[in-house]
């Protein structure tokens, strides 16, 4: 991934093509998702699963046999998972090709190194996502520097990347995200509220000014942020399942992700980020 240009329309253009490898494309992965990853009978899915064990919807062509019909069965939990990436990354690149299925020796491996590959891919769509940030120029150094690092761990073994220890990564890496959202939200004026971490489960923060807020990993579960304005506020991590982001307005909203849109609920009036797609269960 090369460095990010200064003018505006080709930086915009530099992001699309920087994060092309962090969207899923499952056409070239071989189900990944469907097999190495656990899933317990709840609300979000109809059966238990074991880690390893693939689901009985995933057919030969390692392509979902009720994609079209996920929710309505009771699987919304596969509808908001985001794998950034990591599936073909580890089909196509770690493992070259060779599918669990024709090397079934290898699947061991192969699935204890896709949650990871996740996690680092994860990474770098928020690092890219912060090299965006013009206010947050003091930290380009260092963050191109994790770019580079994080994509090169990446590309190392099978071995490697199982073995990686992702909690210390994400510590050093999050100092330079953390500092880059300070610096964007800095230019908001007013109050800008600090709810990282808090329990807001069902909140009642229906037109809250948001701006500018610290929301990272807090529970909004179920919470009603219609008409809520989150310009410019640090998503990171928040738990959006089930909150109503109609008419909420997500322009400029700082490390917000497709998952969690995908997980929450929404209509037509909302605004979202120009990277993101408005998902598909929202109201019309």
């Amino acid at each position: 991934m090369s460095q990010q240009r200064e003018a505006p329309q080709a930086d915009e253009g530099r992001a699309d093509e920087d994060r092309r490898d962090l969207r899923a494309d499952c056409r070239n992965c071989f189900g990944l998702c469907c097999v190495a990853l656990p899933f317990a009978a709840s609300a979000d899915f109809a059966v238990d699963k074991r880690a390893g064990q693939p689901c009985a919807n995933l057919k030969a062509d390692f392509r979902c046999g009720i994609h079209t019909s996920l929710r309505e069965q009771g699987f919304s939990g596969c509808t908001v998972f985001d794998c950034f990436g990591a599936g073909q990354k580890v089909s196509q690149v770690t493992f070259g090709g060779r599918d669990w299925r024709q090397a079934p020796k290898t699947a061991r491996l192969m699935f204890d190194t896709f949650p990871v590959m996740r996690q680092l891919h994860e990474l770098l769509w928020y690092i890219t996502e912060a090299l965006e940030l013009p206010s947050a120029r003091p930290v380009h150094s260092d963050l191109r520097r994790a770019l580079r690092d994080t994509d090169r761990l990446t590309r190392g073994s099978a071995e490697t990347v199982a073995g990686l220890d992702m909690a210390a990564l994400r510590h050093e890496v999050n100092t330079s995200l953390l500092r880059a959202s300070e610096l964007a939200r800095a230019g908001v004026p007013g109050r800008r509220r600090n709810h990282r971490g808090a329990d807001l489960i069902g909140a009642d923060l229906k037109g809250a000014d948001l701006r500018g807020a610290n929301l990272r990993g807090a529970c909004l579960i179920a919470a009603d942020l219609q008409n809520a304005d989150l310009r410019a506020a640090d998503l990171i991590g928040a738990d959006f399942r089930d909150a109503d982001l109609s008419g909420a307005d997500l322009t400029g909203a700082i490390f917000l992700t497709q998952a969690q849109l995908n997980a929450a609920k929404g209509d037509a009036t909302g605004k979202l980020p120009p990277k993101l797609s408005r998902p598909a269960h929202w109201r019309h």
